[in-house]
C-alpha cells in the first residue's frame, strides 16, 4: 500500500495531544481537517489503550466547524439525525447517508444512474415515520450542493475568462455545466 493511500496514525497521548506519527510532531484538529480536505484518511488511537478514537475526534471537527457559524447540516437534518439514534431508521439511515455522499463525491454525472439503483431502499425507507421530512432536507442538502457546484463552476468561469486562455478547460466547464443543468432539472422534477 503506498504512504498516501494508508490512512495517517495519530495518536492521542494522555495530555490528550495528538501526534503526527508520519512527521513526528504535534497536530491540532484543525491540521487533521486539513489532511482530510486534501483527501487523506486519518486514524486518530489512544496511545495507551490503543482504541480507534478516529469517530470521535471526526465528530468534534465538525461540531467545531458548525459552532463557527460553518453550517453545512440544516437544522432539520440535524433533528432527523438525533431521532435516527432512537427509531428503526438507525439501521438504513448510515447506508442512506453513505450513498449519498458518494454521489456527491462521484459528481453530477453519476446522480442519475445512482438514484435509480436507489429505488428499492427508497420503497424500503418510506415506509418509515418521519422519512418525507427526511427526504425533503435531503433534496435541500442536495439543492445546495448543486448551488455549490454552479457557483464554483462560474467562479471557474471569470478565471478562465481572465486568463484569455482558451483550451481544454473550457470544454472542461462546458460539460460541467451542462451536467449541473441536467441534474437541476432532475432535482426540480423529483421535488415535484
Amino acid at each position: 500500500m503506498s504512504e498516501s493511500a494508508k490512512p495517517l496514525l495519530i495518536k492521542r497521548y494522555a495530555s490528550r495531544r495528538l501526534y503526527n506519527t508520519e512527521s513526528s510532531d504535534y497536530v491540532t484538529l484543525e491540521d487533521i481537517a486539513g489532511f482530510i480536505r486534501s483527501g487523506r484518511e486519518v486514524q486518530i488511537v489512544d496511545l495507551k489503550t490503543g482504541d480507534d478514537l478516529t469517530r470521535q475526534y471526526l465528530l468534534q471537527i465538525i461540531a467545531d466547524h458548525e459552532s463557527r457559524g460553518e453550517n453545512v447540516l440544516p437544522l432539520d437534518v440535524l433533528n432527523d439525525l438525533v431521532r435516527s439514534y432512537t427509531t428503526q431508521a438507525q439501521s438504513v439511515v448510515p447506508q442512506f447517508l453513505a450513498m449519498s455522499f458518494e454521489m456527491l463525491r462521484e459528481g453530477p454525472g453519476k446522480f442519475a444512474e445512482q438514484m435509480a439503483a436507489m429505488n428499492p431502499m427508497m420503497a424500503q425507507l418510506s415506509k418509515m415515520p418521519g422519512f418525507e421530512a427526511m427526504q425533503r432536507q435531503q433534496m435541500a442538502f442536495l439543492e445546495s450542493m448543486v448551488a455549490g457546484w454552479h457557483a464554483l463552476a462560474e467562479k471557474e468561469k471569470k478565471e478562465a475568462e481572465a486568463t484569455d486562455e482558451p483550451g481544454e478547460e473550457d470544454e472542461d466547464l462546458t460539460e460541467i455545466r451542462r451536467q449541473l443543468a441536467a441534474l437541476e432539472a432532475k432535482l426540480a422534477k423529483m421535488g415535484k
